[in-house]
């Protein structure tokens, strides 16, 4: 079975050697993505996010040569939630792709509210890598 999911997207007039160099370092997360914001700090060897749900463990992608930045929140032991996110070249620019998964119970105000809170997070991404 699978769950619903939305594709989210922003155009940034960086190239995505750029976006990327910048968007793959887990200490500047708290720059644009606000569910990160509160702080981002390295505990034994592992990233803890301080949410608005409480403190997660984050989990980062290797930095790679595709433009993949996933990551994965930890609510709880066990139980991850996967945040796939790619830099795709496009022409001298770049799009920052955001996959959002509907968690099961979600309901469609959740869904919603959560797409409208990553696409906020992608703007502010956009306006960091934008400023001159």
């Amino acid at each position: 079975m699978t769950n619903q999911c939305r594709t989210l997207s922003v155009s940034i007039a960086r190239s995505a050697e750029q976006a990327y160099d910048f968007l793959s370092v887990p200490e500047n997360f708290p720059r644009w993505a606000s569910g990160l914001a509160g702080s981002l700090r390295r505990v034994d060897g592992e990233w803890v996010a301080e949410t608005p749900n409480g403190p997660m463990k984050v989990r980062f992608s290797e930095r790679n040569a595709f433009g993949v930045l996933d990551h994965w929140l930890s609510a709880q032991p066990g139980v991850e939630i996967y945040i796939p996110m790619r830099v795709i070249a496009n022409g001298g620019g770049c799009e920052l792709v955001f996959t959002l998964f509907r968690l099961p119970g979600m309901t469609d105000e959740k869904f919603a509210a959560d797409a409208e809170w990553v696409m906020r997070d992608l703007a502010a991404a956009k306006r960091v890598l934008e400023e001159p």
